[in-house]
């Protein structure tokens, strides 16, 4: 059984209930699932697991949430050559510019992006929960 990690950050919820979404996706592939928040997350904990989902809402003009999410990627991000990863996280403006740039950077540091990245417009509907779901069992 593999071990995935879904680490996130929220502000309003959406990203939060996807991540949820996300862990019942890895829950029902038979695998086990960690839900972390990105404070509870650093370099050391990345070879802990097999495969890691990464949510993050867009913030500002596009960006990655920069008190306390992109701190933490940023520090990671050496750590994720050759490691399975897939991204998720909600917006409310914008054309998902933030997740293009982000999925660039991944691969930039070597990670291995598992599956197409899922984004909501706000909250997630039924479809991007669906997608949630698929995205982590993507990663088992």
């Amino acid at each position: 059984m593999s071990k995935v990690a879904v680490v996130y950050w929220s502000g309003t919820g959406n990203t939060e209930a996807m991540a949820k979404a996300v862990e019942q996706g890895i829950r029902d592939a038979g695998s086990e699932a960690v839900v972390l928040t990105s404070s509870q997350f650093d370099s050391s904990k990345v070879a802990e697991f097999d495969a890691i989902a990464f949510g993050c809402p867009a913030m500002g003009a596009e960006v990655l949430e920069e008190g306390e999410f992109d701190p933490m990627f940023t520090g990671i991000e050496s750590s994720l050559k050759d490691k399975k990863i897939a991204l998720f996280g909600s917006y409310g403006w914008g054309d998902g510019q933030w997740m293009r740039d982000w999925e660039d950077r991944c691969k930039a540091a070597g990670a291995v992006l598992a599956t197409e990245s899922v984004t909501a417009n706000d909250a997630p509907d039924d479809s991007a929960v669906a997608a949630c779901k698929a995205l982590g069992a993507a990663l088992v």
